[in-house]
């Protein structure tokens, strides 16, 4: 049996890449990008719970690119461990907000949950159906992701 689903390992990242893409555009990084600055001030107010206690709209317009932009890049697999990066310490900041409003563990376990994932992503990177693995390929790199 394992060696059956070891076949679609690739298939697995493209799924877990694709469904995790359109909801942080649909659901996180659209709203809040589209909202403009009064949504990124408030985004980016959260910022003061890690002692950045300036230029919030700032850091909620960073917030809502970071969702949005790593989105994209999830679902075309490119750039898939940076965007990865920036989804986990954006989930890290919506933690923290969780926590300090006193939402509990309970009230932050999707932050916490999506955020394993993210830091997992790093890790394994686009997998084989990746624009990351088909540009490695490209330049004659050795990808993993090629090789397995």
């Amino acid at each position: 049996m394992n060696a059956f689903l070891d076949k679609y390992r690739d298939h697995g990242l493209l799924l877990l890449r694709i469904g995790l893409g359109v909801m942080m555009i649909v659901v996180h990084g659209g709203p809040k990008l589209f909202g403009g600055p009064e949504v990124w001030a408030k985004v980016g107010g959260a910022m003061a719970l890690l002692g950045i206690d300036f230029a919030p709209t700032f850091w909620g317009f960073c917030a809502s690119i970071a969702e949005f932009g790593g989105g994209l890049a999830l679902i075309v697999g490119l750039a898939v461990r940076p965007a990865s990066a920036a989804l986990a310490f954006t989930m890290l900041v919506a933690t923290v907000m969780h926590l300090g409003m006193g939402d509990g563990l309970k009230g932050s376990s999707h932050s916490i949950e999506i955020g394993f994932v993210f830091l997992g992503l790093i890790l394994v990177g686009g997998g084989r159906f990746s624009l990351d693995a088909r540009l490695g390929a490209a330049r004659g790199a050795a990808s993993p992701a090629l090789s397995a």
